[in-house]
């Protein structure tokens, strides 16, 4: 079999298991894929794509409307708006996955620890949860950017700050719940010690709820980053992110309304774009969701 083939059954199998079976029938999740990858292709290539400098200031064309020379037209300052959606693309999206992936990291830690060992150290990390899920997170957040200073470094640290409990009580939730179960006895009555058992048997367990919510929130997260920027307490001009672009296109909006649609705009479809992807995983990933005619059609002919 040559390298050719034996590429194509692979993806031929990966594209035949039944999550992803369940993700190609949901309309809604092939749209949110459609629209997450679209978005992520845009900001890994489009800065490429257009090359020129997205600071770069022509007063002469200032405030220009859509043409073919500036498909969004010109800003204020006569910067192009699509060169900078295309570039702040790159600097929205990184912000929401890397705060995501620390809200990740930070919440599953808490949440297996918490669940797994029990006793004195599941009380001290559920209280710790409890004081923070009593504030509500945008309000902390505002009280760490603004105690921190405006910058997109304090901002992504705000915003991880005040995320990860949710990932604490689900995965903390799901580990007491699997702890019990015998193929998590029978390994620890085997000597396994606790950190194998947590990677090898217990992590996998809770990675499908873990998927779907940092998917979920993906969305959420790229909201509150634009709106602290637009409050000022993250990115700073002349950065290009999607809530600085609202900020400053909001003075122009009788005259220039494409100053504000475009950015807008983006930020509508990031967050929709999650959200639906976000739901097709649930459903993909729900067992009692799972079975289609084919797994039915193996059933049967197994007992046959």
């Amino acid at each position: 079999m040559s390298a050719l083939e034996t590429h194509r059954s692979s993806v031929s199998a990966w594209l035949d298991r039944p999550t992803v079976r369940a993700l190609r029938r949901n309309p809604s999740a092939v749209v949110g894929a459609v629209v997450v990858g679209t978005l992520a292709l845009l900001a890994i290539v489009g800065p490429v794509l257009v090359p020129s400098d997205p600071n770069a200031q022509q007063l002469a064309a200032r405030l220009q409307g859509p043409s073919l020379a500036h498909p969004l037209g010109t800003d204020q300052l006569g910067r192009d708006v699509a060169t900078r959606l295309l570039y702040g693309a790159r600097v929205t999206l990184g912000i929401a996955l890397l705060v995501t992936a620390v809200r990740l990291s930070i919440g599953v830690t808490v949440g297996l620890v918490a669940g797994y060992c029990g006793g004195r150290i599941d009380e001290a990390l559920m209280r710790l949860v409890d004081i923070l899920l009593a504030f509500p997170g945008i309000v902390l957040a505002l009280v760490v950017a603004g105690v921190l200073g405006p910058s997109l470094t304090n901002l992504a640290l705000a915003l991880a700050t005040v995320g990860w409990t949710r990932y604490a009580r689900i995965v903390r939730s799901s580990v007491l719940e699997l702890r019990e179960r015998p193929f998590v006895a029978a390994s620890r009555l085997t000597g396994a010690p606790r950190r194998r058992v947590l990677r090898r048997h217990v992590l996998p367990n809770v990675a499908g709820p873990v998927v779907v919510l940092a998917t979920l929130d993906l969305g959420g997260v790229i909201l509150s980053a634009a709106g602290l920027s637009f409050l000022g307490l993250g990115a700073q001009p002349p950065t290009p992110e999607w809530g600085t672009m609202l900020s400053t296109g909001r003075h122009h909006l009788r005259e220039a309304s494409w100053l504000v649609n475009a950015p807008g705009l983006a930020i509508v479809l990031a967050v929709l774009g999650t959200n639906l992807l976000g739901d097709g995983l649930r459903d993909a990933l729900d067992p009692a969701d799972r079975t289609d005619s084919r797994d039915v059609r193996t059933e049967v002919n197994r007992h046959e």
